[in-house]
């Protein structure tokens, strides 16, 4: 491996290019050697001012270019599959965003095609476990000061949706963070979840299901709940509370400038997720960095991104019937157990 780690980034889009950005200027001991996207002048765009990177239409050939030692995928997740079987078939270690795979069964398939090589090389991109607030609160719950935790109470509010946001997607893209971050924190699973309906927002589209509550029940005997609102209409806010035997704790408050002025005090809200969790986008892609280069994988693993793929889809049939729905998942390999970064 080289002084620098040669980064492929698949996906020049939002996402993509501010990974690109981020490997660039602010992750140390990495360099963008290569760059897919379907859109040739986009992925241009992304790297413009960067040197020696080659830009490409198709994953393969990126993968194959000159210096490529690992891979971030930051492409639609549809394409996430493709992309990890490719990546795994050539040894590449990965760091993917969320969703690692849409589907439960192709989520599955990576984690069989990784149990086959009998090593882990797949890093799946939830970085609420790098965020600062997110740390504290689960060192928190492992050191058992505040006792059992009985339940958490989630907020993820959006400002608004892309146009093409379903129903749907308030669970298997908006509240697969919080599925990933409850199983983390509590270090429990979920085996059952429930939706519940208000009347849509007057500030949705028409026809979007928004907003909606989901009830989430653990085998450890735990409740979790998510308030997700997709058209909010005034800011990016995601809380978590943990409330406990002998205490509780709640996180994501304090994010925003306070302005006062003209006798009125007003606190910032972010708009986007990559303002309120930059810092954690930072030190996720860091610490992938500096794993990677000393050959090791660590961070949420591909079980994780199958274990939340899984669960959202019973989420979204729970949204569909009305009802309460189990969740099972397939058994665990060996590889994977253990496993709490």
């Amino acid at each position: 491996m080289g002084d620098l780690l040669g980064v492929a980034v698949l996906g020049a889009g939002h996402m993509g290019a501010d990974h690109i950005r981020r490997l660039d200027r602010v992750v140390g001991g990495a360099r963008v050697a290569a760059v897919a996207d379907p859109d040739p002048a986009r992925a241009k765009e992304a790297v413009a001012g960067i040197d020696g990177v080659s830009v490409h239409t198709e994953t393969e050939a990126a993968l194959d270019a000159p210096g490529v030692e690992a891979v971030l995928i930051a492409s639609p997740g549809p394409a996430h599959e493709e992309a990890l079987l490719a990546a795994l078939g050539r040894g590449l270690p990965v760091l993917c965003e969320k969703p690692m795979v849409p589907d439960s069964a192709g989520a599955l398939r990576i984690v069989e095609a990784e149990a086959r090589l009998d090593r882990r090389l797949t890093q799946v991109g939830f970085m609420r476990r790098h965020d600062a607030e997110y740390r504290r609160l689960k060192a928190l719950l492992d050191d058992g000061r505040l006792g059992r935790p009985l339940m958490l109470h989630c907020v993820h509010r959006n400002v608004s949706s892309p146009p093409d946001f379903t129903s749907a997607m308030l669970i298997d893209s908006s509240v697969s963070h919080e599925i990933d971050a409850a199983r983390w924190l509590l270090g429990q699973e979920l085996t059952a979840v429930s939706v519940l309906r208000p009347r849509p927002s007057s500030g949705a589209p028409q026809g979007l299901l928004d907003p909606q509550f989901v009830v989430f029940e653990t085998d450890g005997g735990a409740l979790v709940d998510v308030e997700v609102f997709v058209n909010c209409g005034f800011g990016y806010q995601v809380r978590c509370e943990a409330v406990c035997e002998a205490g509780s704790a709640r996180i994501g408050d304090d994010h925003g400038m306070l302005v006062t002025a003209r006798g009125d005090a007003a606190t910032e809200v972010p708009q986007d997720y990559l303002v309120r969790f930059a810092a954690a986008y930072d030190r996720e892609v860091q610490s992938w960095v500096d794993a990677t280069r000393r050959g090791r994988v660590t961070g949420p693993t591909a079980w994780d991104g199958y274990a939340a793929s899984a669960v959202a889809e019973a989420g979204v049939r729970a949204l569909e019937s009305g009802g309460r729905v189990e969740i099972a998942l397939a058994g665990r390999p060996a590889l994977y157990a253990g496993h709490d970064d």
